[in-house]
C-alpha cells in the first residue's frame, strides 16, 4: 500500500510541474496601445517634391574641403558625442540585464549550519525515535545538535506567464534605440554648430577686411583735411571729425578680432582640443550656396530627424511601461528546484547516496502593497502622456525650422542682391563727395556720412551674406541631414 502511495504522489508532483511549465508557455501579454500619430502638413511650401538636401552628405553639401575636414575633427574627438556612445553602452547593459530577467538564475552553493532542536519539538521528538530505529545505525544516525551541510546548485525562475518579462525586455530595446537615436542627433547638431561656426569665422574674416580697407581711407582722409587746414580752407574742426571717425573704425578691428578669438576658440572645443588657428578656405563672398534647395516633405521629416525619432522610441517604451505596470497587478509564479549533496554529517556530504534534488513552485498575488502598484501605474500613464507632448513637441519643432530655414534661404537673397545695390550706389556717393569736397562743393560732414555709410553697408552686406550660409545648415540640420 505504501508503494503505491508513493507513487500516487509522484504522479501529482509530475502534473504540478507539467501545469506551471504549461503557465509558463501561455501568451498572455498586455499589449502596448499603439503611438497615436501627429497631423502633419502636406508640404512646407507647396511643393511636393521629395527631393531634400536632408539626404546629401556632408562632403556633397559643404564644397569648402577645410570645413569637411573640421567636421570630421568633431566627429572623433567631441566630447559630447563620446558621452553618448557610453549611453548607448549603458543602454545595451540595460538591455542585457532585462535579457537574462528571462532566464532561470542558477547559484552554486556551498553551505553549512547546525540545529540544536529541543527535547519537547516535532524535529527533537522525530529525530530521538528515529535513532530508535532498528534500521538506524552508525553514520546514519541523527546528532544533537544537527550540523546540515549542502553543496550543489539553486535555482530561481520567474515563469513569465503574463508577458511582464518581455515587455521589460522590449522596453530596454526601445530605450537602446533611443539612445541610438540621440547619437545621430548629436551628430546632426555637432555638424551645423561645426558648420555654423566657419562660415561665423569667414564673416569675420570679410568685416575685418573690409575696415582695414575703409581704415586706410579714413586715414587718407585725414592727411587730406589736415593739408586743407594748413592751407586754411578748413577748420581744425574738420580734422578732429575725420581722426575721430578713424579712431572708431579701428575700435571696430579691435572688436571684430575679439569676435574672431572666440569663435576660433569655441569651435576648437567642439573639436576636442585646445585653442588654436583654424585653418579657413575661400573668403565668405566667393562661397557658393547651391542654386535649387529641396525640403523634401514632411513625412520624410518624421523617418529622417534624429530628435523625432528618438522622441517616437520614447514614447513607445514609455507605453510598454505601462502594460509592465498593468502585469505587476497579477500573480507571479517562481519555481525554485536544486540539485546537489546533503548531508548531516561532513564525512558523508560526498557519498553519492548523498545526492538531493526537489523543485517548488509558487504563486504570489499583491494583497497589501496594491497602493504602491496603483501609484506605479499612475506615474506609468503620467509619463506616457508626458512622452506623447513631448513627441508632438518634436514634431512641431522640427516643422517650424524648416519653414524658418527655407523662408530665410529666399529672403536672405533678395536683401542680398538690394544690399549689392546699396554698396555700389554708396561707394560712387563716396567718391564723389571726395571729389566735390576738394573743389570746395560739399562739406566735410556730408564726406563722413558717405564715408560712414559705405562701411556700414558693407558690414551689413556680409551680415546678409552670413545669414544665408546660416539658413542653409540650419535647414540641413532641421532635415536630420550629417548624422548617417
Amino acid at each position: 500500500m505504501v508503494p503505491y502511495l508513493n507513487k500516487r504522489k509522484h504522479i501529482y508532483r509530475f502534473g504540478f510541474l507539467l501545469f506551471l511549465l504549461s503557465l509558463s508557455s501561455c501568451q498572455i501579454l498586455h499589449t502596448p496601445q499603439k503611438t497615436q500619430a501627429v497631423q502633419l502638413p502636406i508640404s512646407f511650401s507647396g511643393s511636393t517634391d521629395s527631393t531634400t538636401i536632408g539626404s546629401l552628405s556632408r562632403q556633397t553639401l559643404f564644397t569648402d574641403q577645410n570645413l569637411v575636414r573640421l567636421i570630421d575633427t568633431a566627429l572623433a574627438q567631441n566630447p559630447d558625442l563620446r558621452m553618448a556612445m557610453q549611453r548607448i553602452e549603458v543602454a545595451q547593459a540595460t538591455y542585457q540585464i532585462s535579457r537574462g530577467a528571462l532566464l532561470p538564475s542558477v547559484n552554486a552553493v556551498a553551505a553549512a549550519g547546525v540545529d540544536r532542536y529541543g527535547k519537547y519539538t516535532m524535529n527533537g521528538v522525530g529525530n530521538y525515535d528515529t535513532n530508535l530505529s532498528e534500521n538506524i545505525a552508525g553514520q546514519s544516525r541523527i546528532p544533537n545538535p544537527t550540523p546540515d551541510y549542502f553543496l550543489g546548485l539553486r535555482s530561481s525562475w520567474e515563469l513569465d506567464i503574463w508577458g511582464k518579462l518581455r515587455n521589460r525586455r522590449r522596453a530596454a530595446y526601445t530605450r537602446l534605440l533611443a539612445s541610438q537615436e540621440g547619437r545621430n542627433l548629436i551628430v546632426t547638431a555637432l555638424t551645423g554648430e561645426v558648420a555654423r561656426l566657419y562660415y561665423t569665422l569667414l564673416a569675420l574674416d570679410a568685416e575685418l577686411e573690409i575696415i582695414r580697407e575703409n581704415e586706410a581711407l579714413q586715414r587718407r582722409a585725414v592727411e587730406l583735411v589736415n593739408v586743407q587746414k594748413a592751407a586754411g580752407r578748413v577748420t581744425e574742426l574738420a580734422v578732429q571729425q575725420f581722426t575721430a571717425q578713424l579712431l572708431n573704425t579701428r575700435s571696430l578691428e579691435g572688436r571684430v578680432r575679439q569676435e574672431i578669438a572666440e569663435a576660433e576658440n569655441q569651435l576648437n572645443a567642439l573639436l576636442g582640443r585646445y585653442p588654436q588657428p583654424i585653418v579657413r578656405g575661400q573668403s565668405i563672398e566667393d562661397q557658393k550656396i547651391p542654386a535649387l534647395v529641396m525640403a523634401g516633405l514632411p513625412a520624410q521629416l518624421v523617418r529622417r530627424r534624429p530628435d523625432i525619432r528618438q522622441a517616437e522610441r520614447e514614447l513607445e517604451a514609455a507605453n510598454i511601461d505601462i502594460a509592465v505596470a498593468q502585469a505587476e497587478f497579477l500573480p507571479s509564479l517562481t519555481l525554485t528546484p536544486y540539485v546537489g549533496l546533503n548531508a548531516f554529517r561532513l564525512s558523508s556530504l560526498l557519498n553519492p547516496v548523498s545526492i538531493a534534488a526537489g523543485v517548488v513552485g509558487g504563486l504570489a498575488a499583491p494583497i497589501f502593497n496594491r497602493r504602491l502598484l496603483k501609484g506605479n501605474y499612475a506615474v506609468s500613464v503620467a509619463r506616457s502622456r508626458e512622452a506623447y507632448f513631448a513627441y508632438q513637441k518634436t514634431v512641431l519643432t522640427g516643422v517650424s525650422e524648416v519653414v524658418s530655414n527655407l523662408k530665410g534661404l529666399d529672403n536672405y537673397q533678395n536683401v542680398a542682391d538690394l544690399q549689392r545695390q546699396e554698396v555700389a550706389v554708396l561707394r560712387q556717393a563716396a567718391t564723389t563727395s571726395n571729389e566735390l569736397f576738394v573743389v570746395g562743393y560739399a562739406t566735410y560732414l556730408e564726406v563722413i556720412t558717405a564715408q560712414r555709410s559705405v562701411l556700414d553697408a558693407e558690414l551689413a552686406l556680409i551680415e546678409t551674406k552670413r545669414a544665408q550660409f546660416l539658413s542653409l545648415v540650419g535647414l540641413y540640420r532641421a532635415l536630420g541631414g550629417g548624422w548617417q
